[in-house]
């Protein structure tokens, strides 16, 4: 009976203990992420040439990464309409930018074709606090879901109706590419990352 009586506290013991870490981890989805401070990886200078692609601007111009040869570039994907973690993502990408005396060229890969408009851009630009030297890449689903698979960046689309309007819903890997001058991939952040670190790593991709 007294070993019946110890294994029930044990069960009682572990589940309170498992209550306990439940909400602990439901609290931290509520608290903004904490930087990893590391690439999530990194390869050598012209050892992996970064994937193509041609899309154009929100004005119709197009836009290359063969384009871009002669200086960093960081390749990221947002959702323009996000209100989560792509802001949070688009403000770190800047702050990183900044820091640098010859800042690279920033672009975003669309991955919600059906907001890409003007308007949304300009709103983005305006409180996500986006620079000059930030362009967004957009096309159709089709070209841009062909980047999202050369990138190996996932994308979820979710739809339902809400009073007769179609609402969807964009999950996706917010992932961040270091492009060095001579167009190879230097390294992928997935965010939450550092500043500092992103931009020590640009600083790598344009020397090395």
């Amino acid at each position: 009976m007294r070993w019946l009586v110890a294994v029930a506290v044990a069960v009682v013991a572990v589940g309170a203990a498992a209550l306990v870490r439940l909400a602990h981890s439901t609290a931290k989805v509520e608290t903004p992420p904490q930087p990893r401070f590391t690439a999530a990886a990194t390869w050598p200078a012209r050892a992996h040439a970064a994937p193509a692609f041609a899309l154009h601007d929100p004005n119709g111009k197009p836009l290359t990464l063969a384009s871009l040869r002669g200086r960093p570039v960081l390749v990221t994907f947002i959702d323009p309409v996000c209100r989560n973690l792509c802001p949070l993502e688009a403000r770190v990408i800047s702050a990183a930018a900044a820091k640098l005396a010859q800042p690279p060229v920033i672009v975003s890969v669309s991955v919600n074709p059906w907001a890409d408009s003007r308007a949304n851009f300009a709103l983005d630009k305006l409180h996500w606090g986006l620079g000059a030297n930030w362009h967004w890449a957009v096309g159709t689903r089709k070209e841009l879901a062909d980047v999202w698979r050369r990138y190996q960046v996932a994308v979820a689309v979710q739809t339902k109706k809400v009073a007769g309007i179609t609402v969807r819903s964009i999950a996706h890997t917010e992932a961040t590419f270091v492009i060095g001058p001579s167009g190879d991939e230097r390294a992928v952040y997935l965010y939450p990352f550092s500043a500092k670190d992103l931009a020590q790593t640009v600083r790598d991709a344009a020397t090395g």
